[in-house]
């Protein structure tokens, strides 16, 4: 499985968005300067990487159950 590109693509997009949603969840925890500035633009950007991820995933489904 792990040779097949549209499943390392997957695991890279998820990868994306758990990073992202974990520096929205430390600057969150830490408060301050950072989280004022930058905390609805981290989680918009979460956002868009859940909707690729979801995409991707689907994307990856639906191509498998093709028999590709």
């Amino acid at each position: 499985m792990f040779q097949d590109p549209l499943f390392l693509i997957v695991v890279v997009a998820t990868l994306a968005v758990l990073v992202i949603l974990m520096i929205g969840i430390g600057g969150f925890a830490k408060g301050g300067d950072f989280n004022r500035k930058h905390a609805n633009r981290i989680m918009r950007y979460r956002i868009y990487a859940q909707a690729v991820a979801i995409v991707v995933i689907l994307g990856f489904v639906f191509f498998r159950r093709m028999g590709g």
